[in-house]
């Protein structure tokens, strides 16, 4: 179903800013899909001598002829210059209509302009949650050039290496109103590295001339990625828990600890999921939500027990799910309770489950890197490296074995006790 697009021409005078010779100035009022811009034409009326419902003046005096004349010449150009953005394909905005009526325009797009063809484009590569990343990375930086510039848009040629490191002070001073404090310096830099992007989408489109980003730096500080040794996670294993919320909280929770499946990929699992392996065992196969690609999983003891627990429970019934389906704030709120009565000081959240697969489950128990790679359904290797680290368990086991090897004699060498 094609969009319906509203466009119109306004004639309009400022009557309250009539000079003591009751003149006043002449505006054009250009509206598109409900945006207004409005363009003083510097023409001069005498109020008395407007019709405001003809928007013309009145008369066929020399002088009001004139200005009528002018006027249907302006609305032809702007109608003309309307109907060329719509020929080029460009993204339309009353801003840019203006820019092309003034003679500003030179094929120049604005930042609202590049935010609504990534938008458009992406909108089928990207999933749900990325996109809304990157459509709060775009009200942060409207936020900045308003405060910044005292502006709603700001043309994409005007964008340098000075407006990259003001919006990154900015951000590390902006206090959103969801955020308990200010942004950290990572998310910081995921804001600027989807500005980043965008900014090169337009590059790469030939809408600006040069690349702003290309002295820029990013700052990023490597944190360790925190998951569950192998106590702890017992520790909630354990857990007797009667009220049912925190049961089922828990239970997700661990279906991701054994099986290294992300929350928004646990949630929408379905019996058709369930599949017989190459080695004629059930696996869980499907594809990763962020990124469309397959995992496959072969399932533990632990995995089948909680998926035959849920089977022929009422709310799996309802939604058609193998586990219970809750939402990620709840689900992370949920956990906390779980840390206190577990006696675990981390900050719990469900991804650790995650982290805690590929490290505790998997890694510290001798599962080769690359094996761990394709159950997470990471398509680089480097990017396991960053959420699987070796344990202090299995450096310890590994060294071990390499003490046994340095210090067993060999032949022809007397050993001194």
């Amino acid at each position: 179903m094609r969009s319906t697009t509203t466009f119109s021409i306004l004639f309009w005078v400022y009557t309250q800013r009539a000079d003591k010779n009751n003149h006043c100035k002449i505006y054009v009022r250009i509206t598109l899909n409900g945006k207004k811009v409005n363009i003083s034409l510097k023409q001069k009326v005498n109020v008395d001598s407007w019709d405001s419902k003809r928007q013309r003046a009145k008369g066929n005096g020399q002088k009001a002829r004139e200005i009528n004349s002018y006027l249907d010449e302006v609305k032809s150009d702007i109608v003309t210059g309307y109907r060329d953005l719509k020929a080029e394909s460009r993204v339309i905005t009353p801003q840019l209509i203006k820019s092309r009526f003034l003679g500003e325009d030179k094929k120049v797009h604005s930042l609202k302009d590049i935010f609504d063809y990534h938008n458009e484009t992406m909108a089928e590569k990207l999933c749900a949650k990325t996109l809304c990343h990157y459509r709060t990375s775009q009200k942060y930086i409207l936020e900045f050039v308003k405060k910044k510039f005292k502006s709603q848009d700001r043309f994409l040629p005007d964008l340098d290496y000075a407006f990259i490191l003001s919006f990154e002070s900015f951000l590390r001073s902006y206090q959103p109103s969801h955020y308990q404090g200010r942004i950290g310096n990572n998310a910081v830099m995921k804001h600027i590295q989807r500005f980043r992007k965008m900014v090169t989408l337009a590059y790469h489109m030939e809408w600006i001339e040069r690349d702003p980003f290309v002295k820029f730096k990013p700052k990023i500080e490597r944190k360790e990625r925190e998951f569950l040794t192998e106590t702890e996670l017992e520790s909630i294993e354990n857990l007797t828990v009667e009220i049912e919320r925190l049961a089922v909280v828990k239970d997700l929770f661990i279906f991701s600890c054994y099986t290294g499946i992300s929350y928004g990929d646990v949630i929408n699992l379905k019996k058709e999921n369930i599949v017989q392996g190459i080695d004629g065992n059930k696996w869980i196969m499907a594809n990763r939500n962020k990124t469309g690609i397959p995992f496959k999983i072969p399932l533990l003891q632990m995995t089948e027990c909680l998926i035959r627990k849920y089977e022929n429970h009422h709310r799996t019934q309802l939604t058609e799910t193998l586990l219970p389906k809750i939402s990620n704030q709840r689900l992370n709120s949920y956990l906390k309770e779980i840390a206190d009565l577990s006696g675990i000081k981390k900050n719990l959240t469900f991804h650790m489950a995650r982290h805690t697969f590929a490290t505790t489950v998997t890694l510290s128990n001798g599962v080769p890197i690359e094996t761990v790679s394709k159950l997470l359904g990471h398509t680089k290797l480097a990017t396991t490296q960053i959420y699987a680290r070796v344990v202090e368990k299995k450096i310890s086991e590994d060294m071990n074995v390499l003490k046994d090897k340095i210090c067993k004699p060999k032949k022809g060498n007397l050993v001194v006790v």
